[in-house]
């Protein structure tokens, strides 16, 4: 698949995720076989460029092309300023964001709830395709299906955005008003597909290899894109990519690929956010990694004590001491 002139490995991507999708997160996710990854939502207000939020969404420092930037946005002007910006600090992508269902992003107007406005809809796109155009970097669009179930727009919000030149859009089949509940619905991806000729990624609710063949055979999508179920597991990009080349599983991770896996994540993150924050925004990642695992009962609660990333390291060191290597992480947890 293409988006503009990058060719991309694989159809498996990363769904981008707040406080998830930082770079180190991105890295870890394309060497274990994604295809494409979109960075977390930056905003399109230039006074907040210069904050240590915005700065650290902004550093793509050894990160494999194409890197990709979403930005959020309802000023038209603003959001085409954010993408030079962006473009400015490595982004060989701009993905714009009207499908963060979130209320401090609807509030003010941004993400899905500009869904309710198709003009304003129209002109961000235009507005941003235009100032990207000259520069050469293709814009991407992700979006919901509608602001509600009674007002599924999806398939004229796509064709606003293949005519504004948009590069490749990005469906959740799901409303702003569903929020993460209930089961994401791939009929409007399906139509949304048949409408148009740009490329379409479909997400919501992918994750395992099985369920991401039948989303690509039922819509007809040329790739899919997965958020949640990859949270603790990055592993799942290259189980997906290789059962949907070849129709065989992969054997699941060891506790000894896991460990590597994790505390090389954790040392990434560290350095990324310095002693204070990271050993803190650590422990998410640590819960989601072990949270089905055995024996973590008194692990975890006790990780979310500990306040420097030298004893976290070693907390974890000495947890998978007393797992065999070699042995696949499903079997313990299975039996636990």
């Amino acid at each position: 698949m293409f988006i503009g002139s990058w060719s991309l490995p694989n159809p498996v991507f990363v769904a981008p995720m707040a406080g998830v999708t930082d770079r180190p997160y991105r890295k870890l996710c394309k060497m274990l076989g994604a295809g494409y990854a979109v960075s977390e939502m930056a905003a399109s207000n230039p006074r907040l460029w210069n904050s240590v939020k915005t700065s650290r969404r902004l550093d793509h420092a050894g990160e494999i092309d194409p890197i990709a930037v979403q930005i959020a946005g309802s000023d038209p002007d603003m959001m085409a300023e954010a993408a030079i910006f962006n473009i400015g600090k490595g982004a060989r992508i701009i993905d714009i964001n009207m499908g963060c269902p979130v209320k401090k992003v609807c509030n003010v107007a941004s993400g899905s709830a500009l869904l309710r406005d198709e003009e304003r809809v129209a002109r961000i796109l235009e507005s941003v395709v235009k100032a990207c155009n000259p520069l050469g970097v293709p814009v991407t669009l992700k979006t919901r299906t509608g602001w509600d179930r009674e007002s599924r727009n999806a398939v004229k919000i796509g064709r606003l955005a293949q005519d504004s030149g948009i590069a490749a859009l990005t469906l959740h089949g799901r409303t702003r008003c569903d929020l993460y509940q209930g089961e994401a619905e791939y009929d409007t991806i399906r139509a949304v597909k048949q409408a148009l000729t740009i490329p379409v990624i479909a997400n919501g609710d992918i994750d395992s290899p099985e369920k991401a063949k039948y989303v690509l055979e039922y819509t007809g999508a040329d790739a899919v894109m997965i958020g949640r179920a990859a949270q603790g597991r990055p592993w799942i990009f290259r189980e997906v990519s290789h059962y949907l080349a070849t129709g065989n599983y992969l054997p699941p991770p060891t506790y000894g690929e896991l460990r590597d896996c994790l505390l090389d994540h954790l040392e990434d993150h560290y350095q990324f956010y310095g002693e204070y924050t990271g050993v803190r925004s650590a422990r998410k990642h640590i819960g989601w990694y072990l949270a089905d695992m055995p024996d973590v009962d008194e692990l975890l609660p006790g990780i979310n004590q500990i306040s420097t990333t030298r004893d976290q390291t070693l907390a974890l060191e000495q947890w998978f001491d007393r797992h065999p290597p070699n042995e696949p992480i499903m079997a313990q947890a299975a039996t636990a």
